[in-house]
């Protein structure tokens, strides 16, 4: 009737155990059989109706709480949460951004954030065209080596070629220009 076997055990135990409570109930004016079949049935139908009022829901069933548009995916088991990745990203580069020396966070921000080119940074800060994309590619070399440390502390996954570990280095040791 269940269709489950570990059901039907669960189902046979819930059934001996109510017939052993009512064994006094036996009159004997039947076959203990028929006395036995009867209150079996009864137990797997109350299981069945409570489990079609419940409508168990599945987890992959379940909306994810990010739809507002009133559409429901599955939701994958075992599966990396990318919305959760995403902002342990974030906040890895923020931290890798803020432990940027001034001078090196100003041209960063400046160019990858905020978009301005290389002739716009020099109006802002003073410097000179060679020296704007020379502290650009320090404070990326820069940060790309705080994002290698973010990951030997295990903040985030990436892998970056052997090739890059000199030039880390060398960024690392750099002095970087302070804007004024």
């Amino acid at each position: 009737m269940t269709g489950n076997t570990s059901e039907a055990e669960d189902l046979t135990q819930e059934v001996f155990l109510q017939l052993y409570k009512k064994l006094d109930t036996f009159r004997g004016e039947s076959a203990f059989y028929t006395w036995l079949h009867r209150p079996a049935v009864n137990v797997v139908l109350m299981r069945l109706r409570r489990l079609k009022a419940r409508q168990e829901a599945f987890l992959e069933d379940l909306p994810r709480p990010d739809q507002d548009d009133g559409t429901t995916f599955p939701v994958e088991i075992r599966t990396p949460d990318l919305r959760l990745q995403g902002t342990l990203d974030r906040l890895t580069l923020e931290w890798a951004i803020d432990e940027l020396p001034p001078g090196f966070r100003t041209v960063f921000l400046l160019h990858d954030v905020e978009g301005y080119g290389h002739d716009e940074i020099c109006g802002l800060t003073g410097w000179s065209r060679g020296t704007s994309k020379s502290q650009l590619h320090r404070a990326r070399l820069r940060l790309r080596m705080l994002l290698c440390q973010g990951v030997r502390r295990g903040t985030v996954e990436a892998k970056l070629p052997a090739s890059t570990l000199p030039a880390l280095r060398r960024a690392a040791e750099a002095e970087p220009v302070l804007a004024t």
